[in-house]
C-alpha cells in the first residue's frame, strides 16, 4: 500500500535511513551500560536512568543499543508514525495521526495494583526512572497483512515485573488505556468496550523481547503511537500492543482483553503470530511491508514473526490453532 504524505509533515522533519544510522552509531557509543533494578527514591544522582523529555520530537539521550535487535532496515518515520492502528483517535490508518496533534501525554499517571508487593499511582517520570532505557530494532506485525520495522526506544517489561515483585499468586499482567472520551474522541464511538484492555502471562511478560516504549527512531514516543508509554510485544499481532497504558494490574485469572472481547471468533487472547491459523476474513500466511509499494510482493510470514527461537518454548503442549 502507498503511504500518502500529510500535508503538514515538511520534509525536513523526517529523519532519512542514513541520517538515523548515523546517530544511532553516535548514541550507541556514548551509551552508560546500566541493568540494576533500583528504586525510585534510591536511586542516586549519578544513576542512568530512564530520562524522557516532554517536548516532542525530543531526542532521548542515555540509550544503549540492544542484542535483540533485527539488522533489517527501519522503515522511515512518515511510515511508522501516519500509518496506525490506535482506535482512541480513530478508526481509519491516518486517524490516530490526525486526530492526536492536540493530545497532551504529560502529566501522567500510571496505577500499578493487583498481587505485588509494591503498589500504587506513580507519576511517569517516577514510574521510569528506575530503568534504562534501550533500543531495539523489531518486526512488527498488524493482524492484518502488513508490517514495518520500528527502532523502538524502551525498557524490558521484566525489568518492570521484578521491581514490583509480584506475588506467587500473579499469573498474568494486565494493562488498561487511559479512557478520556473528551481528548480521545475514538472512545465517543462504541467501535470497542472502553477503556482497552490487553494482556500477558507472567511468562511472556518476563520474556526478554518484550518491553514498555517510551520513544522511537531515537525521539520521544509521538501521541499516534502510544504516549507516554505502551506495550510491545514483537512476536504477537500488533492489537497486543497497547498504547496510553495508565494501569497495569497482577491478577490470578486471565483478564478480559478488548478484541477478544468485542469479537472472539477472530482474534484470540493469545495472538501469536501464525502463518498456519488464517483471520476468518483473510489470510496470514503471506504478508507485504509497509512503503514497499503497491505493487510489491508479499513475503512469506514467519511463524511467531520470526522470533521462535526465543519464544516458542513458552508454547510448550499448547494448541496454537486452538489458542490463537
Amino acid at each position: 500500500m502507498l503511504i500518502k504524505k500529510p500535508a503538514d509533515i515538511r520534509p525536513s522533519e523526517i529523519t532519512s535511513k542514513r541520517n538515523y544510522l548515523n546517530r544511532r552509531e553516535f548514541i550507541r557509543a556514548g551509551a552508560i551500560a546500566g541493568g540494576s533494578i533500583l528504586a525510585a527514591s534510591a536511586v542516586p544522582a549519578t544513576a542512568v536512568g530512564a530520562v524522557v523529555p516532554e517536548a516532542r520530537r525530543a531526542a532521548l539521550t542515555d540509550v544503549s543499543s540492544s542484542p535483540f535487535s533485527t539488522d533489517e532496515a527501519p522503515n522511515s518515520y512518515e511510515d511508522i508514525t501516519t500509518y496506525n492502528n490506535y482506535y482512541e483517535f480513530g478508526t481509519g490508518k491516518a486517524d490516530p495521526f490526525e486526530n492526536a496533534q492536540d493530545f497532551e501525554p504529560r502529566p501522567w499517571t500510571i496505577t500499578v495494583d493487583g498481587h505485588a508487593e509494591r503498589t500504587g499511582a506513580f507519576d511517569f517520570d517516577d514510574f521510569i526512572k528506575p530503568f534504562d532505557l534501550e533500543e531495539r530494532i523489531y518486526r512488527m506485525r498488524c493482524v492484518e497483512a502488513w508490517s514495518m520495522v520500528i527502532p523502538w526506544v524502551g525498557f524490558p517489561l521484566a525489568e518492570v515485573v521484578k521491581y514490583f515483585k509480584p506475588t506467587s499468586k500473579a499469573k498474568y499482567v494486565a494493562f488498561e488505556t487511559l479512557n478520556d472520551r473528551a481528548r480521545m474522541p475514538g472512545q465517543r464511538r462504541r467501535s470497542l468496550e472502553w477503556p482497552y484492555r490487553e494482556s500477558l502471562t507472567i511468562a511472556e511478560a518476563t520474556n526478554p523481547l518484550t518491553i514498555l516504549a517510551v520513544g522511537l527512531y531515537g525521539e520521544v514516543l509521538p501521541n499516534q503511537n502510544g504516549a507516554p508509554i505502551r506495550l510491545v510485544v514483537p512476536w504477537k499481532y500488533g492489537f497486543k500492543g497497547i498504547k496510553g497504558i495508565v494501569r497495569m494490574r497482577f491478577t490470578e485469572r486471565r483478564p478480559r482483553t478488548s478484541w477478544n472481547m468485542s469479537q472472539p471468533r477472530e482474534y484470540g487472547f493469545y495472538a501469536n503470530v501464525n502463518p498456519n491459523v488464517d483471520h476468518p476474513r483473510w489470510s496470514q500466511a503471506r504478508e507485504r511491508r509497509i512503503g514497499s509499494g503497491l505493487f510489491a510482493s508479499k513475503q512469506q510470514t514467519l511463524m511467531f514473526n520470526g522470533y521462535g527461537d526465543q519464544v516458542a518454548d513458552l508454547y510448550k503442549g499448547l494448541d496454537l490453532r486452538r489458542n490463537f
